[in-house]
């Protein structure tokens, strides 16, 4: 047993804890953070609770020490109820076994073959929205991206069902950080009806794609073989096209949000991000050897990473007791790494609050100052699997925008972050967006 101290803090009330703050202060963390520094101790979801901020705590959590935690204790009931035995709460061999097969669907040939379809689902979208000309753009980014991960992972035919599908998805969604109440009108009754409607598509689709393999991930997924020859089982593969689903859209969504909403904030960024585009333009059509040559777009991408990060952090059970700075960390307990507080933090970055892409230029890099500070997609061997798919979408939804398009945010509206379950504006981001006059070639063919 350590004799080192317990990190300070307090467990707060009898049973509850300190949940009820957790859940409804969004200064909750900062308070405590502010008043016992970057590691402290609450009780919150029915544990004690270590909290640690910092690249440090991030590296310790992530790395160099991720035997002493487990991905699949660390998160609530709910997700494995609703998500299932996926691969984001797999532990050891079976994760490496699972995650070396997915692999292929998200890199390489695989990727690049994505390009296509992602440009023409974001062009059929992009004209919609012009004629919309006034509307709410978070829930039309879902929309978008939903569609984009549900052609590519599973082999929906465009639109086919996606309404429904999505409608589903918002459903499942919705319950994930809701009481366990299981009554078909509750939130948590209506995510369990979506959850077992959706893997029953899943499980249609993959009956039709073992018949006739399709250029998706799922094809993919079914056509994956480990070192010993075998393949996943239905029920395995069904929950990880869930996760594929659920991970390929969710995130994506909330940055694209925000991004939009920050490049009609900050009119100097924007007019470089326009410049950057037009550039381009004049030398062709938008083309998957182009998104490799937008420095300015990937510093905008990594600024809203690290200002408005999709989720605010992350949750692990402790399986192994630790010490960190002085603390011991008993073994059954819940450790929380904070990825805004860290995304924020004055030692890795300069006048944090302010969105500045230029932080990420080759000549001041202030993420390269401490490894794991900019840690939106995770960090380590275990950083979001599908990172390229996402970042390819955003460059393009992105740069095909600035091409071919000018937008401003509406007055009157609050976009304060609500940050459940993903980062987005409580008005749902409510733009103006006109065909710009000066328009590039939309695609190779035009």
């Amino acid at each position: 047993m350590s004799s080192l101290p317990l990190p300070p803090g307090t467990f707060g009330l009898p049973w509850v804890g300190e949940t009820p703050s957790f859940l409804f202060d969004r200064q909750f963390a900062d308070k405590r953070q502010a008043r016992y520094g970057s590691i402290f101790k609450t009780h919150i979801l029915g544990r004690p609770t270590v909290v640690m901020v910092g690249p440090e705590a991030n590296r310790f959590l992530l790395s160099s020490h991720m035997d002493h935690f487990s991905w699949r204790e660390g998160w609530p009931p709910t997700f494995r109820e609703l998500l299932g035995e996926s691969l984001f709460l797999q532990e050891g061999e079976q994760h490496r076994r699972n995650r070396k097969l997915l692999m292929p669907a998200f890199h390489g040939k695989a990727l690049e073959s994505y390009f296509d379809t992602m440009q023409q689902i974001t062009q059929r979208y992009l004209t919609q929205w012009a004629h919309l000309g006034e509307f709410a753009w978070f829930d039309q980014m879902k929309q978008l991206t939903f569609e984009i991960a549900s052609v590519l992972l599973i082999g929906n035919q465009p639109a086919e069902q996606g309404d429904r599908l999505s409608r589903w998805f918002s459903d499942l969604t919705g319950g994930l950080f809701m009481l366990p109440i299981r009554w078909g009108w509750t939130p948590y009754g209506k995510a369990l009806t979506a959850r077992d409607r959706l893997l029953a598509h899943i499980e249609k689709v993959i009956a039709e794609r073992q018949q006739n393999p399709a250029q998706d991930a799922l094809s993919l997924l079914l056509q994956s073989r480990d070192e010993a020859g075998n393949a996943l089982s239905l029920e395995e593969i069904k929950v990880q096209a869930l996760l594929m689903l659920f991970a390929g859209h969710e995130t994506t969504t909330s940055m694209l949000t925000s991004l939009v909403m920050s490049l009609a904030q900050h009119q100097t960024v924007y007019q470089q991000a326009i410049a950057e585009q037009a550039t381009l333009a004049a030398q062709g059509p938008l083309s998957l050897a182009q998104l490799r040559q937008m420095p300015y777009l990937d510093q905008v991408l990594k600024e809203v990473e690290r200002l408005y990060p999709p989720v605010a952090g992350g949750f692990r059970g402790v399986i192994k007791a630790f010490e960190y700075n002085g603390y011991q960390v008993p073994a059954g307990w819940m450790a929380l790494y904070r990825i805004e507080a860290t995304h924020r933090d004055r030692r890795c970055y300069d006048d944090p609050t302010q969105f500045d892409p230029d932080r990420f230029s080759p000549d001041r890099a202030e993420h390269k100052r401490f490894d794991y500070s900019l840690v939106g997609f995770g960090g380590g061997p275990r950083v979001c699997i599908g990172l390229a798919f996402a970042q390819m979408e955003m460059k393009i939804v992105v740069a095909s925008l600035l091409r071919h398009y000018r937008w401003e945010l509406l007055p009157n509206q609050n976009l304060s972050m609500n940050p459940i379950p993903t980062l987005r504006p409580q008005s749902g981001l409510r733009v103006r967006l006109s065909p710009s006059s000066n328009l590039a070639p939309a695609t190779a063919n035009s």
